[in-house]
C-alpha cells in the first residue's frame, strides 16, 4: 500500500515491515489534542530505536477540528509537540472516501463490543496497534491515553517479539 505523507511524498508502507506500529488519526483543535500529541511524542522517543513507529493521519471529519493544510499541520505538530514520527496526508477515516489504510484497519479490528456498535472511527485520536507482521493487534478508543499503551521489547520471544501490557501508571514512560 502506498500513501502520501504530509510533504507530498509517496510512502510505501512495506518500509514498516518488521516494526510495531501505532496508527492514530490526529487533529489540532480537539480537546484531546494536547494530551495525545504530548504522550505520542514521549512514547515515540522511548521506543523509536527499538522497532516502533507511530503513523499519524490528520483527519477533519470530526467537528472540523483539523482545518489546516498539510504545511500548517506539520508546523503545529513538529513545533508545538516536537513530533518526530511520520505524519501523513490528511485523510478521511470513515465513509466512501475513507483512506485504504483505514478500511483495512477497521476491517481487521471492528469497533466497540466486537463491532456491535459499528466499525466506524468515533472521534479524533482512535489508535490501532499493528504487530511487526502487519496484523492489527488491538484498537483503542480516542480517550485511551497513549501512555497506557506500553510496549516492551522482549528478547528471546519468537526471535525478539513485542509484548503489550497496560502500564500501571503514567510514570512507566519516565522509567
Amino acid at each position: 500500500m502506498v500513501l502520501q505523507d504530509a510533504k507530498g511524498n509517496d510512502v510505501d508502507l512495506s518500509i514498516y515491515k518488521g516494526k510495531v506500529l501505532l496508527i492514530v488519526n490526529v487533529a489540532s483543535q480537539c480537546g484531546l489534542t494536547n494530551s495525545n500529541y504530548t504522550e505520542l511524542s514521549k512514547l515515540y522517543e522511548k521506543y523509536k530505536d527499538q522497532g516502533f513507529e507511530i503513523l499519524a493521519f490528520p483527519c477533519n471529519q470530526f467537528g472540523g477540528q483539523e482545518p489546516g493544510n498539510n504545511e500548517e499541520i506539520l508546523e503545529f505538530a513538529c513545533t508545538r509537540f516536537k513530533a518526530e514520527y511520520p505524519i501523513f496526508d490528511k485523510v478521511d477515516v470513515n465513509g466512501e472516501k475513507a483512506a485504504p489504510i483505514y478500511k483495512f484497519l477497521k476491517a481487521s479490528k471492528g469497533g466497540a463490543l466486537g463491532g456491535l456498535l459499528g466499525d466506524d472511527i468515533k472521534w479524533n485520536f482512535a489508535k490501532f496497534l499493528v504487530d511487526k507482521e502487519g496484523h492489527v493487534v488491538d484498537r483503542y478508543a480516542p480517550t485511551t491515553s497513549p501512555i497506557s499503551i506500553e510496549l516492551i521489547f522482549a528478547e528471546g520471544y519468537k526471535e525478539t517479539a513485542w509484548l503489550m501490557f497496560w502500564a500501571s501508571s503514567p510514570q512507566a514512560l519516565s522509567e
